[in-house]
């Protein structure tokens, strides 16, 4: 189990971005998904080496992760054979 510091946006930033005391950090764009409706944030760094940034995305338990939630996952559905 994760500590609950470990779940907070600011430590997920940090910890992928990496921004430095000089190198200012910028959400640029926030909303909720369309498959489910959950909370999203784009947030970017703007480094002398080139600017980087990162989606990230609110979970069911109110943890912020890099990847969506797999209900918000598009699903590839088939038909079944016909016999």
């Amino acid at each position: 189990m994760r500590a609950a510091s470990e779940q907070s946006l600011r430590f997920l930033v940090e910890k992928w971005l990496a921004p430095g005391p000089s190198v200012p950090i910028h959400v640029t764009e926030f909303s909720r998904t369309r498959l489910g409706g959950r909370r999203y944030v784009r947030v970017e760094t703007s480094p002398e080496a080139g600017s980087r940034g990162l989606f990230f995305f609110r979970h069911d338990d109110g943890c912020w992760c890099v990847f969506p939630p797999t209900a918000d996952t598009p699903k590839m559905f088939t038909q079944p054979r016909a016999a």
